[in-house]
């Protein structure tokens, strides 16, 4: 009965393996729920700010600040790579490292000098080990992000984009669209693009000037959309590892059908096996 035994483990270890993914599954659920609400919240907000942009931008205003400079080239780049501390997310990660590396052949193809700035773990461990240099390496933001972290990370390179040390600044992370739908993306956060007003342009009262309201809110808008990559990669990530660890619990499951079918077989085996030889020991007694 050595078979037996050996499948009543292996039924056992699946069992205890389909509890933790279970587990692990209605956690990210529940992490990808509040994660999704923090999505939903951020997107009025950029909204009103790309309003305001839009509604005050001209030509002539854009030439006064920095932020709306359109270099003629993009002699260097920074690219901003938001990846996750932890695995067991399916493909996720994968996925943006390989829009980052995507993104960096492209503006090097173009001749651009790429400087790479990564958040989490395991971008930080994919570029360690394929031997790429990062300028800088974040490890500190966790699954609930903040403005501030959004602004930890922008903060310095406006002030070098403004003053010429870097001629762009992209962000690669995954777009929220849905629970089955995020695609790694890589935008463009500096410098602003002019966003369109939606509905028309829209009459503002302003004070104390067009000028000093453009002051205060661009790097705001630049930081906000940080943020909004932040927020929507972690929602992603959620996503990604409920969707794998349901999988996980559902494959789980099938082998352990498999494994009690195999073991019910065998038993059944051993027990014909069994009768057969008392049989045959009776049969062997009346002779």
């Amino acid at each position: 009965m050595a078979k037996g035994r050996e499948l009543k483990g292996r039924i056992k270890s699946v069992e205890n393996t389909r509890k933790i993914t279970r587990t692990m599954e209605m956690v990210a659920t529940s992490k990808m729920k509040r994660a999704q609400d923090r999505v939903v919240a951020a997107r009025p907000y950029a909204r009103a700010l790309a309003d305001v942009i839009a509604s005050l931008y001209n030509p002539d205003l854009a030439e006064r600040f920095p932020l709306l400079r359109q270099p003629a080239k993009e002699g260097r780049a920074a690219v901003i790579l938001l990846t996750s501390n932890r695995g067991l997310a399916g493909a996720f990660n994968a996925n943006l490292i390989k829009e980052a590396r995507a993104l960096i052949a492209r503006l090097e193809a173009a001749g651009s000098e790429v400087e790479l700035h990564v958040v989490g773990k395991k971008g930080n461990g994919y570029f360690k080990y394929v031997g790429r240099a990062v300028a800088v390496s974040r490890i500190d933001i966790t699954d609930r992000p903040t403005a501030a972290d959004a602004a930890s990370l922008v903060d310095s390179l406006m002030a070098r984009f403004i003053a010429g040390g870097v001629d762009a600044v992209y962000v690669v992370g995954s777009r929220f669209n849905s629970a089955l739908s995020t695609p790694p993306t890589a935008d463009r956060v500096l410098p602003v693009q002019p966003p369109t007003a939606k509905g028309g342009q829209k009459d503002y009262l302003l004070y104390p000037s067009a000028e000093a309201i453009l002051t205060e809110l661009l790097p705001s808008y630049v930081r906000n959309a940080v943020y909004r990559a932040l927020v929507e990669t972690v929602a992603a990530e959620q996503s990604a590892r409920r969707t794998a660890m349901k999988n996980a619990t559902d494959n789980a499951g099938e082998m352990l059908n498999l494994l009690r079918r195999t073991y019910n077989r065998a038993r059944q085996a051993q027990i014909t096996q069994e009768i057969a030889e008392i049989v045959g020991g009776a049969s062997a007694l009346q002779g």
